[in-house]
C-alpha cells in the first residue's frame, strides 16, 4: 500500500534548490465552472533535475496549470517564481512541447530546429552546430532537409522536442505529447524521452492521461481532483530509481500495486472522470 506524502507537508522537505516555484496560485474565470475556481490555492515547487507526470480527471485544471508555469495565463491570485524571481509571462527559459508538434510546414526540420536560435540572436556557426547536435540527439540526421508533412507522427514530435532543447531552457513543459500516437510509437517516444532526460537532465513537466505512462516517466507523480482544480497526491516514485526495461517494470508487483493506488486516487474524485484515459 502506498501512502503518497501529504501536499501540505511538502514545503517543510523541499530543498533550497527549486527551480520553478507555484505560490498559493488560485484560477478563476467569470460565470464558469460553477463559481468555483478553475484552480484553487496550488502550491509546487520544481527542482531543477525533476521529471514530473500530472495526472487527473479532464477538466480539473492540468493545462490551465500549464499554461500559468508558461507564462502565458496569469493567475487570479498567487505568484509564480523562476530562479528566485516573478515569472509573470513567456520565458526562454521555459519551454513548451504540444500534444501537436506546432512545426511550421514551409520549413525543414534543421530550419525548425533552428528557428529559436535565430531569434536569439545567434551567430550562424554556432546555430549549425547546436541544430547538428540535437538532430543527432533525437536520432533525425538523416531527416534534416526534410519537410514535416515527409516525417512520421513519432518523427514529428521527436523534431519538436529538439526544437525546444535547442534553445537551451530550464524548464520543459509537455502537454501530453504522446497522446496522438499509436501504442507502439507511444512507447518507443517514452523510452527515447526517459533517454533524451538522462542525457540533459532538464526539468521536465509531463502531462498525462495514462497512469502508466506517468509511473514509467515520472521521478514525482501528482494527481489532481477538480471543482476546484487542487494537488490531491505528491508522489515520489520508487519505480525511478529501478534500471529495469519497460516491460520487466510493466510485469513487477511494485508497478501493479502502485498503478492501482493512482486509479483509486483518481476514481475517489468527486469530478466527473468521463473520458480519464486509464488502461487496465
Amino acid at each position: 500500500m502506498y501512502v503518497s506524502t501529504p501536499v501540505q507537508a511538502r514545503s517543510e522537505i523541499f530543498n533550497n534548490r527549486a527551480l520553478i516555484e507555484l505560490k498559493n496560485i488560485s484560477l478563476h474565470y467569470s460565470n464558469e465552472n460553477n463559481g468555483l475556481p478553475i484552480l484553487d490555492n496550488i502550491n509546487l515547487q520544481l527542482d531543477a533535475n525533476d521529471f514530473v507526470c500530472l495526472l487527473g480527471p479532464s477538466g480539473c485544471g492540468k493545462s490551465s496549470l500549464l499554461n500559468i508555469l508558461a507564462g502565458f495565463q496569469k493567475p487570479t491570485t498567487g505568484e509564480v517564481v523562476l530562479n528566485n524571481q516573478p515569472h509573470t509571462g513567456p520565458s526562454p527559459d521555459v519551454g513548451v512541447v504540444f500534444q501537436h508538434h506546432n512545426l511550421f510546414p514551409w520549413m525543414t526540420i534543421e530550419k525548425n530546429i533552428e528557428f529559436g536560435l535565430k531569434m536569439k540572436s545567434i551567430a550562424k556557426s554556432e546555430r549549425k552546430r547546436i541544430v547538428s547536435y540535437y538532430l543527432n540527439l533525437v536520432g533525425l540526421e538523416s531527416s534534416a532537409k526534410m519537410l514535416p508533412y515527409q516525417l512520421s507522427g513519432g518523427m514529428k514530435q521527436r523534431a519538436s522536442i529538439a526544437r525546444t532543447l535547442a534553445t537551451d531552457p530550464q524548464v520543459i513543459l509537455m502537454d501530453e505529447p504522446f497522446s496522438a500516437l499509436d501504442a507502439l510509437t507511444r512507447e518507443n517516444m517514452q523510452i527515447h524521452l526517459l533517454e533524451l532526460w538522462k542525457k540533459t537532465r532538464k526539468c521536465i513537466f509531463f502531462i498525462t492521461h495514462d497512469v502508466e505512462e506517468a509511473l514509467l516517466l515520472g521521478k514525482r507523480i501528482l494527481v489532481m481532483h477538480s471543482k476546484p482544480g487542487r494537488i490531491v497526491v505528491d508522489l515520489q516514485n520508487p519505480l525511478s530509481q529501478h534500471n529495469q526495461s519497460v516491460q520487466e517494470i510493466k510485469h513487477s508487483k511494485e508497478f501493479n500495486d502502485l498503478r492501482y493506488y493512482l486509479i483509486s486516487t483518481i476514481r475517489n474524485s468527486k469530478a466527473n472522470n468521463a473520458g480519464f484515459g486509464i488502461n487496465h
